[in-house]
């Protein structure tokens, strides 16, 4: 595990979670709070857009 590399970190509902199957055993589950307010609202701002297969994640234009 000491060289495993995180790719991905996501906030998912339980039906979510439950939607990636049981082989899906590395969540950590998270309190409902107001951390993560800020970090939500600028994740909002966030525009993604597909680019031939691949996706560009990019912040919006106001």
């Amino acid at each position: 595990m000491a060289q495993d590399r995180i790719v991905a970190v996501g906030f998912l509902t339980t039906v979510e979670l439950a939607m990636l199957g049981k082989q899906f055993e590395r969540h950590f589950p998270v309190c409902h709070d107001d951390a993560f307010d800020g970090l939500l609202a600028r994740l909002d701002l966030i525009e993604a857009s597909e680019v031939d297969v691949d996706v560009t994640i990019r912040p919006k234009l106001r």
